[in-house]
Formats: C-alpha cells, sequence, structure tokens
C-alpha cells in the first residue's frame, strides 16, 4: 500500500478507484489502494447498496431467494470486500494518514449494514421466501439469516431500533480505539542496550535488534528492543538479567492503561473498556436478553453461559493438580538450581525454560535451528496435499509488503482457492496471529460462474536477517499450522451459497475446530521430518532432540490449561455481570478462584485483550477450550486410523474429514458434521490425554 495522498485528497474517477475496480483476479489492488481512496470509494459502493436495498424492499419486489442474492448480496458483497482490503491494510500496514481515513468512514460502513441487518421489509422479504424452493445449503443460510434479523434489531420499533442503530455505531468506534490504542501502546515503548545487557538471548534474536538499533540511527553494538513477541518473549525467556526483564515485563503488562508509563494516559483503555461493557449491556437488554453473554450465545452451540461455567470450572478442577505440581517444580528449582529464593513475574518465564532445559536437555533456542520458515512451509504443504489431496504453488497477485506471499491451491488441476501469507512482524502491524476471508466460494448469480474463495493468513515472526531465514520457533510453527487451519476450512469447502460457504454459518465455537486440529501434526515425527532442516547443516531433526521435544511437550500444561480458563471464565463473568463492573477487579476475583500464579497488582492484561474488546470473541473466548475438545477427538481418529496404516498422514481418514468437517463450512450444524465424521458425538479424552492429564499427580 503506498500512502501518498492526504485523507481528503480526491483521487482518480471513481471507474480508476483501487477499491472500486478489482485486479484481474478478481481481487482487491493491495500495491495500489492509498488514503485518499477509501472515502470516495466507500461512498459510491454505499450509494449501490443502498440503492439495491431499495429495490429489493419495494412492495413489488418478489421474496425470492435468487432475486435476492441477484440484487442485493452483489452489492454488498462488493462493499465487504472494499471494506475488508481497507481493515486488512489497516491491520498489516497501517500509516496515520490511513488510520484517519478509515476512522472517517467506519462510521458510514457500520451504519449501513446496521440499517440493511434491521431492515424490517428486507427481513419481511425473507421471512415469505418458499422454503420449498431452496436446496439444504440455502435452507441453512435462510435459517441464519432470519436469525440475524432479529438479533441486529429487526423487530424493535421507534425509539429502541434507533437506539440500537446508534449502539452499534458507538461499539465499532470504541473497539477500534481499543485496537489502535494497544498498537500506539506496544510501538511507544523502544529499548536501546549494550550486548552484555543480552547475555543469553538467541544469536538471531541479537543480530534482529542489532539491525533495528542500526536502522534507527544508534551506534554499532546497540541493540533496540521493542514489545513485540519476537524480540519480547526470547528476552523474557533467555536474558540473565532480571533487572532487563523486569523493565520488558512491567511496560508489557501496563500497556494502554492507567499503570503504564508517563504520558501515555490519553492511550489508556480503562474508559474505553467500561463504555463498551455498557454498550453491550444495554444491546441485549433492547433484544430481550438478562445479559450480554446470554446473547452472544444465541448464534453458538452452547446453550448458555450456565453450560459454559460448567465446563470451564470442570476442567479447571481437572487441571488445577497439575498446575499446582508444575508451579513446586518450578519453586524449588528456581531456588536450588538458580539461587532465585522468591521469584517475580519476570522470572517466571526464565526459570521455566532453564528447568525445561535441565529436565529435558534441550532448549527452544536450539530447537529454533531447526525450523526455517521456507522448509517448515514445505512441510506444512506436504501434510496438506497428503491429507486432502490438493497442491499448493506460488502464484502473483498484487500484495501491500514485499515480505507477503501469494499462493494458489489446486486439486486435479482445478484451482479451489488462493491465500496470501504474512509472517514477519514490522512497525505498523498490530500483534497476534490470524485468518480472514478475502472472499468466499459462491455461484455468483450475476453470472452464473464459480467464485473461489481467497483468504489472508498473518503472523507476527522474525524476519529474514542478513539473507539467512527467518527461524521459527515451535510454537511459531503450531502458531503457522493453526491459522492454516483456519485457511483449509475457508478455502477447500464445496459449498456454493457464500452465507455458509468456508467458514461462514460456522457457530463461533466450533471454528476454531479445524484450526487447533492442525496443530497436533507439529509433534508427529513423520511430518517433523520432512519440515526441518538446520539452518546451517541443512540436516534435519534428530530422532534424539525430537524425543527430548516430545517429552517436554506437556511441560507446564497445567497451568497453561489454566490461563486459558481463567481468561475465559474473565470474559464471561465481565458479559454476564453488572454493566458498571470494574473490568480489574473482576479479573482480579476470577484469578483467585482458578490461578495458581497471580501476578502483580499492577498487571493490567485486560487492557490489551483485543480478543473480547476488538476481536470478536466478547463472551466467546471459552471457544477455543470448548473446540479442543471437539478437534482432539476428531485427532484422535488419525491416530486410531495409524495402528493400521502405520501413520496419522492416512489419506482415507483425510478424505473422511475433507468432506464431512472441511467442505461442509457452516450448510449445518457443527455437532451434525462432528458426528457425521466421528460416528457419536464429542468425548473429552481426548483432550486429557493430549495434554498429559490423565495419570494421577504424584
Amino acid at each position: 500500500m503506498t500512502d501518498h495522498a492526504a485523507p481528503n485528497t480526491t483521487p482518480q474517477s471513481i471507474d480508476q478507484n483501487p477499491l472500486v475496480t478489482l485486479s484481474p483476479q478478481g481481487l482487491p489492488r493491495f500495491d495500489a489502494i492509498e488514503p485518499a481512496h477509501i472515502n470516495p470509494a466507500i461512498a459510491h459502493l454505499i450509494a449501490q447498496a443502498d440503492a439495491a436495498l431499495t429495490r429489493v424492499t419495494a412492495p413489488d419486489f418478489p421474496s425470492d431467494w435468487n432475486q435476492l442474492a441477484l440484487h442485493l448480496d452483489v452489492a454488498v458483497e462488493r462493499l465487504g470486500m472494499a471494506w475488508g482490503a481497507i481493515s486488512h491494510l489497516k491491520s498489516v500496514a497501517e500509516t496515520p494518514a490511513l488510520r484517519e481515513a478509515y476512522n472517517q468512514t467506519q462510521p458510514e460502513v457500520t451504519a449501513f449494514f446496521t440499517r440493511m441487518g434491521a431492515n424490517e421489509a428486507l427481513y419481511g422479504k425473507y421471512k415469505a421466501i418458499d422454503t420449498s424452493t431452496l436446496n439444504s445449503e440455502q435452507q441453512q443460510a435462510l435459517k441464519n439469516s432470519l436469525r440475524n434479523f432479529v438479533l441486529g434489531g429487526a423487530e424493535l420499533t421507534g425509539e429502541s431500533k434507533a437506539r440500537f442503530e446508534t449502539l452499534q455505531t458507538q461499539q465499532t468506534e470504541l473497539a477500534q480505539q481499543f485496537s489502535e490504542h494497544a498498537l500506539d501502546a506496544t510501538e511507544a515503548f523502544s529499548l536501546t542496550v549494550t550486548t552484555d545487557e543480552l547475555a543469553g538471548l538467541p544469536k538471531d534474536v541479537l543480530a534482529a535488534t542489532a539491525a533495528a538499533a542500526q536502522a534507527a540511527g544508534a551506534a554499532t553494538g546497540l541493540h533496540r528492543l521493542s514489545l513485540k513477541m519476537p524480540v519480547y518473549l526470547p528476552v523474557m525467556q533467555f536474558a540473565k538479567s532480571s533487572a532487563l526483564r523486569e523493565q520488558l515485563y512491567k511496560a508489557y503488562v501496563t500497556r494502554a492503561s492507567d499503570q503504564a508509563a508517563a504520558g501515555q494516559a490519553a492511550l489508556d483503555n480503562t474508559p474505553v473498556m467500561q463504555s463498551i461493557l455498557a454498550l453491550r449491556a444495554e444491546e441485549a437488554q433492547l433484544l430481550g436478553y438478562p445479559h450480554f453473554a446470554a446473547l452472544s450465545l444465541a448464534p453458538k452451540m452452547a446453550e448458555s453461559s450456565t453450560q459454559v461455567m460448567t465446563f470451564l470450572r470442570d476442567l479447571a478442577q481437572r487441571a488445577r493438580p497439575y498446575a499446582e505440581r508444575d508451579l513446586a517444580d518450578m519453586r524449588e528449582f528456581a531456588q536450588k538450581e538458580l539461587g532465585i529464593a522468591d521469584p517475580q513475574a519476570w522470572d517466571w518465564p526464565f526459570i521455566g525454560e532453564r528447568l525445561k532445559e535441565a529436565r529435558y536437555a534441550f532448549s527452544e533456542a536450539d530447537l529454533k535451528n531447526y525450523f526455517p520458515a521456507p522448509k517448515v512451509l514445505t512441510g506444512l504443504f506436504k501434510v496438506v496435499q497428503t491429507l486432502f489431496g490438493v497442491d499448493i504453488t506460488r502464484d502473483e497477485a498484487p500484495v501491500w509488503h514485499p515480505a507477503v506471499q501469494f499462493f494458489r491451491i489446486t486439486k486435479d488441476g482445478d484451482t479451489v482457492g488462493h491465500f496470501y501469507l504474512d509472517t514477519p512482524a514490522r512497525d505498523g502491524k498490530r500483534g497476534g496471529a490470524w485468518m480472514d476471508d478475502v472472499r468466499a466460494r459462491w455461484r455468483r448469480p450475476d453470472t452464473g460462474t464459480l467464485q473461489t474463495p481467497v483468504a489472508h493468513m498473518v503472523c507476527n515472526f522474525g524476519a529474514e536477517q542478513d539473507g539467512r531465514p527467518a527461524l521459527l520457533t515451535h510454537d511459531d510453527v503450531i502458531t503457522l499450522f493453526h491459522e492454516f487451519g483456519h485457511g483449509l476450512h475457508h478455502m477447500l469447502t464445496q459449498i456454493d451459497e457464500h452465507d455458509v460457504s468456508g467458514i461462514s454459518g460456522v457457530e463461533w465455537d466450533a471454528v476454531e475446530l479445524p484450526s487447533q486440529f492442525m496443530e497436533n501434526f507439529c509433534w508427529e515425527w513423520d511430518v517433523l521430518q520432512d519440515m526441518t532442516a538446520h539452518v546451517d547443516t541443512g540436516a534435519p531433526l534428530p530422532r534424539e532432540l525430537y524425543e527430548k521435544m516430545l517429552a517436554a511437550k506437556n511441560f507446564q500444561s497445567g497451568m497453561q490449561t489454566l490461563r486459558q480458563v481463567e481468561f475465559a471464565l474473565f470474559d464471561l463473568a465481565l458479559h454476564e455481570g453488572p454493566p458498571d463492573a470494574n473490568v480489574q477487579a473482576t479479573l482480579d476475583a476470577i484469578r483467585r478462584e482458578v490461578a495458581v500464579l497471580v501476578p502483580p497488582p499492577y498487571n493490567r492484561m485486560a487492557h490489551t485483550f483485543s480478543h473480547i474488546f476488538a476481536g470478536g470473541y466478547a463472551a466467546g473466548y471459552y471457544s477455543y477450550k470448548w473446540a479442543e475438545v471437539l478437534s482432539a477427538d476428531a485427532y484422535a481418529a488419525f491416530e486410531e486410523a495409524s495402528q493400521t496404516s502405520g501413520s496419522v498422514l492416512d489419506a482415507a481418514t483425510g478424505q473422511r474429514y475433507l468432506e464431512e468437517i472441511l467442505q461442509r463450512g457452516g450448510s449445518r450444524p457443527a455437532m451434525d458434521s462432528f458426528k457425521a465424521f466421528r460416528g457419536r458425538e464429542p468425548q473429552i479424552d481426548a483432550l486429557l490425554r493430549h495434554q498429559g492429564m490423565t495419570t494421577e499427580v504424584a
């Protein structure tokens, strides 16, 4: 993306606007989009969508699924693709001018989709459709649409409807503000240190921080630290200096909060969170729900927040003995081997890494030398090809940064999808990892042709340094497989109705099944042989190192499980409780109930918890653990098949998984898809076994 013009500069004619005119492949022209294009393009596309909405809600327009799709869905998809491209650029290549243009335009986009979702006349058209004229995919899409109209305020009237529309706009603006504060607070921090102060850090991290210092104009021999994961996490795990770890820890856990460094009061997310919670509670009340958690769960698999709370607390009870053992082991090791009698919050990652090295005789820093990013990608593609019979090859399309790659997926010579892959961390790119759709598979009503799906897959790993490939930690590898699982769900669908193809229409608490499922392959010897090559020697991962890695697989799994349960319970408690509840007090109460390791009072994790305040997981963070039961049980089918075939890369089981889970998308309830694959309802046994929580704790 270029950024030459101010947001209000008038660009070329609308037909030449890269947000209106797609590339020859029907994709966004990411290399040509400027902030100046945003306002006129979105105004034009909203006007077209509004005209289509007016047409289909006229009294004489038929209540016909195909006619509604032809006139309304086509126009709305054009708007959605353009706004999706803008939102994506804001996540991966943000500039002040792009932010300004985005924030100017966002209220209009929110207002249109709110207006359409609450339109009584349009709701009436869909309610009047003769379902006998629809195929099963369309019937499921219609069922979802009618539910979404109700949740979108279509049955509200008068002042209630007007207030509902205002709530949507305000919530969208506040979520964006939350996200911007988190990004700005992260990027506001930098610390320049000497090489001696970084004793213990891996060579590739030292090279990256030295390059960052040089780029910032610092003298040779200095290093520039940031709070981005490829730097922050290695410092916490490997830096021998407790004082340095403390400095970074405090900066990291107080971002965008009342505890942040002086001069950052404007980035405090405390009032933003309180406002978001109040607006969500009011929205739920308008729609007749007792609290926002109940509203959030209405379209999900889980039946009630009580059911979810019971599930989470049961999991916490099962995990707690293992977590307590994990903590006791670290305390004993810290005192006896490291001379740390009273470990602090910034010491635990360092202690944990030293204990793992001592117990299993390997270091994550050594292990990552076997995971150069290109080799990992080759191994990932081989897994997908073996299981699902598809080929993945490089392709060309306009991109927003030179590091971005574009790929084509084919099956039997036919294109089934494409994806962008953007893995390096950089300035202007928000943290974390995610998959998002560019467009869905759809039998287009305007052309009659089949539109193939396209996905974004984004991570924040290290970058190439001086011609040497980026080296991934094993956690990075797991993250890449996770996001690719989401991508496969979106791209391998065989459903032609866009509202239920791929990830569309899938219940939120089931959408993590394909992603978490893919993570399991990162622990398989056959897979690791094909995706490891030492960065210096080219040798694959030695069997001895693999055995040590496997032995350490469930290292601190009890504590990790409790951490996820803590986040999920906190999320639900916030959205079940009174709208004016104190966020930090709520989190503290959950920690007292669940955590075995309580962070210091100044820790403000919630202030950058973008999943629930800016990422769609509000009262839905439990989905990770809920879906993990599904994914572990699904993977167990491959483990069972390996007893006969000799490998978990069992093509026959992969074909069944492809047909019953991935290809089905959201065209039927997720439980129906799971049972069609597994032959029964899910069981928790496989999850507990995979996480090493089936034996008695001594």
